[in-house]
C-alpha cells in the first residue's frame, strides 16, 4: 500500500525560489531561498527531521505497549 508522506511544490520569482511542503503530520511549510540547490538542502533536512522525530515516537510507542504486555 502506497501512502503519500509530503507533497512538494518549487515556484521561482524574481526574488528566488519558493518551496512549498504539505505533510498531514505537519501542516504547511514555507522555505525560501535564492538558490535551488539551498533551497532544496532545507526542504530535505526539515523532512528528515520529521521522519526521524516520527520513528522514535513510533519506536516509544512500540516499546510501550510491549512492556504492558
Amino acid at each position: 500500500m502506497e501512502e503519500v508522506l509530503y507533497n512538494i511544490e518549487i515556484h521561482k520569482d524574481a526574488g528566488g525560489f519558493l518551496g512549498k511542503i504539505y505533510s498531514d503530520v505537519d501542516g504547511i511549510k514555507e522555505f525560501n531561498n535564492k538558490h535551488i540547490d539551498k533551497l532544496l538542502r532545507d526542504i530535505i533536512f526539515d523532512m528528515q527531521l520529521a521522519l526521524d522525530e516520527f520513528s522514535n515516537r513510533s519506536a516509544d510507542f512500540a516499546e510501550g505497549t510491549e512492556e504492558t504486555k
